[in-house]
C-alpha cells in the first residue's frame, strides 16, 4: 500500500499581480469575477448556414476544366 505523501505539490497561483499594489478587497473582487466567468456557460452559437449574400465560398476560384471553349465558360455563373 502507498502511504500518503507528507509533501504537498506546489500549486500555481490563480492570479498574479504584475503591476500595482491591490488591497485584499480588490483581489477578492477580481478573483470572484474571474471565477464567475470561468464557470459561466459560453454564448449560444448560431448554427444556421450563412445567406447566399454573406457566403464567401462563392468568391473562391472554381477548378479549371480543360476543353474546347473552356475559357469562355469560366466566366459563366455557377
Amino acid at each position: 500500500m502507498s502511504a500518503p505523501e507528507d509533501k504537498e505539490q506546489p500549486q500555481r497561483p490563480l492570479l498574479r499581480v504584475v503591476r500595482g499594489t491591490p488591497d485584499d478587497v480588490e483581489l477578492a473582487a477580481l478573483t470572484a469575477v474571474v471565477a464567475g466567468l470561468a464557470a459561466a456557460p459560453g454564448a449560444p452559437r448560431d448554427e444556421r448556414a450563412p445567406s447566399a449574400w454573406a457566403d464567401r465560398a462563392s468568391l473562391l476560384r472554381q477548378p479549371l476544366r480543360p476543353g474546347l471553349g473552356a475559357w469562355r465558360a469560366s466566366g459563366f455563373a455557377r
